[in-house]
């Protein structure tokens, strides 16, 4: 794809000075006279200069270089995703440079500024759960930087995404612990800025709906992903007057969370409570009780969002339409959700 950024050579035209003058006023020479130098600063930032872009139409700029953002690699769906990618992208003659947010916003973008002084030649990113404000991505959008967004994204960014069916997902697990006896369900759901969070809730609700089972917003309760949170929230939830039969989780790594906090309270799984959950981590069929899970197909997942964002890297124009591809989902059923089985 031809990336058209903005060169130095472009504010000395529009100001009608020389390119020497430019480059000394935005270096902070003083022999550059104030007010030339508040113009040129001024005219930078408008036009959203950077000394270092990439400049893709230059073939020494080729750095064959991907940068990904992940919210913590020491989540599994995230270390599986980026070993699909990097395997992807060598495959197709790229490198990958990895970061991570820690689920936090301001690293997020301070991650983005780092990877574009580093030329990469495009990003694959899944949001952070504290990201609401969205800039940082739609500047590279308007730069024409290619991108691709996957698992957490925002629905108001003109990317290509990679992602699963949440709210079928999600409908799936809550019909099958209805099957399974289940009539007062809860759901542990993520932040509500989270649009993948916020599509598990409505497909949750959608099958309630669907068996005419009255369930309030009292028993949706929104975590924000750490363990100690997750307690307390599961621990809440069970002491409602009353309390859920069974429980869907956003995440393997949170329904562990729960689990342990259940047990602590003599709460038995699956015959007090039966846990269905996201992710289908390997851990999941070795935990105890073993863990029902939604599987999501993470190697074709980094595959499809590597060859996304090659085909608007090597593509001649920026004319390349964007692409949402949803993925299929399956439900792995194990003890946790099967409270016939004693």
């Amino acid at each position: 794809m031809k990336n058209t950024p903005v060169t130095i050579k472009d504010i000395a035209r529009s100001l009608n000075i020389s390119i020497s003058t430019v480059s000394r006023a935005l270096r902070g020479l003083p022999e550059i006279h104030p007010e030339t130098r508040k113009a040129v600063m001024r005219l930078a930032e408008d036009l959203d200069y950077q000394p270092n872009q990439l400049a893709k139409n230059l073939a020494k700029s080729r750095t064959k270089t991907i940068g990904v953002i992940v919210p913590n690699l020491s989540y599994y769906y995230y270390s599986a995703m980026l070993n699909s990618i990097e395997e992807a992208a060598l495959q197709a003659g790229y490198s990958v440079l990895v970061c991570q947010t820690n689920e936090s916003y301001l690293r997020e973008i301070t991650n983005v500024q780092n990877l574009l002084r580093s030329q990469v030649e495009g990003f694959i990113i899944s949001l952070s759960r504290d990201t609401n404000n969205y800039e940082h991505v739609e500047r590279l959008v308007r730069k024409n930087i290619p991108l691709v967004l996957f698992d957490r994204y925002a629905e108001s960014i003109n990317v290509s995404k990679v992602i699963v069916d949440n709210h079928a997902a999600s409908f799936k697990a809550t019909e099958h612990l209805i099957e399974n006896g289940c009539r007062r369900i809860g759901f542990l759901a993520g932040p509500t800025q989270l649009v993948l969070s916020n599509q598990r809730v409505e497909g949750y609700r959608a099958a309630l709906a669907k068996y005419d089972l009255s369930v309030g917003d009292q028993y949706v309760f929104h975590c924000d992903y750490t363990q100690e949170n997750t307690i307390m929230q599961t621990l809440e939830m069970m002491s409602l007057p009353q309390p859920p039969d069974g429980i869907v989780v956003i995440s393997d790594r949170m329904a562990f969370s729960a689990m342990y906090a259940m047990s602590q309270k003599g709460i038995r799984i699956p015959d007090d409570v039966a846990v269905v959950s996201f992710n289908n981590e390997p851990v999941s069929a070795y935990f105890s009780p073993t863990l029902s899970s939604i599987s999501q197909p993470i190697q074709e997942m980094g595959t499809e969002a590597v060859r996304l964002l090659l085909r608007e890297l090597e593509a001649v124009d920026d004319t390349v339409p964007k692409e949402t591809k949803v993925m299929e989902t399956q439900l792995i059923i194990r003890t946790s959700s099967l409270k016939q089985a004693r």
